[in-house]
């Protein structure tokens, strides 16, 4: 699956149109300004013999260009296309954003992708223009950016912040990318910045519509108390990162703007961490693409309607995420968050203010102590954890989709179900339909849609590659099932149940 390519003359009519949905897809680099900007810039359209388009920002950087100083590229939301397509590029690009070069260099890049350096040097300049140093410098540029103009930190701590090895080199890269200094870029930003003390505060840009209650309140149904903390309009949690233990809280004001709240043990981890934010609430989708495509269809134009803007949640840390569905096989989404609760109050590590999920290597040796269920279901659990703890399984967000699936598959009590919705949440992966969910096939069958598998598996191939959004769709569409005596029966409402794996 690739991404939609799209022509020059199509570029071009999305710049001349200032067309907002195109910001963060390509940018436009004009030869007689030497500068680039983001399609929906104010100013006076260049003409067509001037233009070149580039795919990433990078890619400009590298032929000679510089941001404009009035719509600022660097500011839009990060392209849906790496969440789309599932090539080396977008793999490589969403580990860039996780700081993989940074931390493992751009060596460690390639042996993820299984490249030699060279080959996937040579590949990622011939698909995206820049190679993987230029495409993680300008990660870094946006990054101090974001950080410049969103924060009152030293220009020292947004330089290592940011990924850079000194604050000459960010100062450098500043100045290359943008034409001024950080101070400069620093004083050209708007408002005050009222975070508390200790604590950054950011604006996470996205392309709206975006149904943020609905995110929301999934996030609040599966919320594990002490880790994480999550209302009507906030979620929060502590989570593990490199350096050490980290927090982010994320909230909705009067205005539909979200912000970014987050405490981290090294400044290294804020640029990763901003990118497990964005994942998580699926900020680089767009969704005006997804609902035109949806509400083409007569019986799901009703439901984009009543919830236009649809998200589908990314994890936290993907490790985490297949501990959490396993757990969460066919039982309620309340029961599963109870024996979640219990699993981290009984292993996770205690810090100030809350409580980390269990490491994988805790949950391996104590798991079995801890969880209640079927015995089969027990094993599963602990060995899939023991298989994270010494690296036999590997699992990222840079992973191969189908190599990821066969290797999920092949670890015991793993079923297409987890697989699938492991993909779907740690990769992003737009395009994941689970026919076995009972919720799933619920909402199907109120939207008229086919509600056993085969035959909604056949539907749903119409509104490909936006499987996973009419996945979220047909959740949101189940009816309310009233309560029963049974323990396993569905007693929460549909649209926050972890789906079922079909047996």
């Amino acid at each position: 699956m690739s991404f939609p390519v799209i022509d020059f003359d199509e570029r071009y009519r999305a710049i001349s149109a200032r067309d907002t949905r195109f910001d963060g897809q390509f940018v436009t680099a004009v030869r007689t300004t030497g500068i680039y900007c983001r399609p929906s810039c104010p100013a006076r359209t260049p003409k067509p013999a001037n233009v070149t388009f580039y795919p990433t920002s990078a890619a400009a950087h590298e032929a000679g260009y510089r941001a404009c100083k009035r719509c600022l590229p660097e500011a839009a939301p990060g392209s849906p296309a790496w969440n789309v397509r599932s090539d080396v590029a977008a793999r490589a690009m969403r580990l860039i954003s996780s700081g993989v070069v940074e931390r493992e260099g751009v060596s460690g890049l390639a042996q993820r992708l299984g490249y030699s350096t060279r080959h996937l040097t040579r590949l990622l300049s011939a698909e995206l223009g820049a190679g993987p140093l230029a495409l993680a410098r300008a990660h870094r540029a946006h990054t101090a950016r974001m950080l410049l103009v969103g924060t009152s930190l030293p220009v020292s701590d947004v330089a290592f912040s940011a990924g850079f090895a000194s604050i000459r080199q960010c100062n450098d890269t500043i100045r290359e990318v943008f034409g001024l200094t950080p101070g400069e870029l620093r004083a050209r930003r708007r408002g005050s910045i009222t975070a508390a003390p200790g604590s950054i505060d950011l604006i996470l840009p996205y392309r709206g519509p975006l149904d943020s209650s609905g995110i929301f309140e999934w996030m609040a149904a599966r919320a594990i108390p002490g880790a994480e903390e999550a209302g009507e309009s906030s979620f929060s949690r502590h989570l593990r990162m490199v350096g050490g233990p980290a927090w982010f809280e994320v909230r909705r004001d009067a205005d539909e703007r979200l912000h970014l709240r987050t405490r981290v043990t090294q400044l290294g981890d804020l640029a990763p961490l901003v990118s497990t934010a964005r994942r998580l609430f699926d900020l680089d989708a767009d969704p005006l693409a997804i609902d035109e495509a949806l509400s083409a269809h007569p019986e799901l134009a009703p439901l984009v309607a009543r919830t236009p803007g649809i998200r589908v949640p990314g994890s936290a840390d993907p490790h985490e995420m297949l501990i959490r569905a396993m757990v969460g096989q066919q039982i309620t989404v309340v029961a599963a968050r109870t024996a979640l609760t219990a699993l981290t109050e009984a292993l996770g590590e205690r810090i100030e203010g809350g409580i980390l999920f269990p490491t994988m290597a805790a949950i391996a040796e104590h798991g079995a102590e801890v969880l209640r269920g079927p015995a089969a279901r027990i094993r599963s659990i602990v060995g899939a954890a023991e298989a994270l703890a010494d690296g036999s399984l590997q699992l990222s967000v840079g992973d191969d989709a189908g190599e990821q699936r066969a290797a999920l598959l092949a670890m015991p009590g793993v079923g297409p179900w987890t697989a699938d919705y492991v993909r779907m949440r740690v990769l992003g992966d737009p395009d994941v339909m689970l026919p076995g969910d009972v919720a799933l096939r619920a909402g199907a069958a109120a939207a008229g849609l086919p509600a056993e598998p085969r035959p909604l598996v056949a539907w749903a191939e119409r509104v490909a590659p936006w499987r996973s959004y009419l996945s979220a769709h047909l959740w949101r569409a189940a009816p309310v099932r009233a309560p029963r005596r049974r323990p396993s029966s569905l007693t929460a409402r549909p649209s926050t149940l972890i789906s079922k794996e079909s047996s």
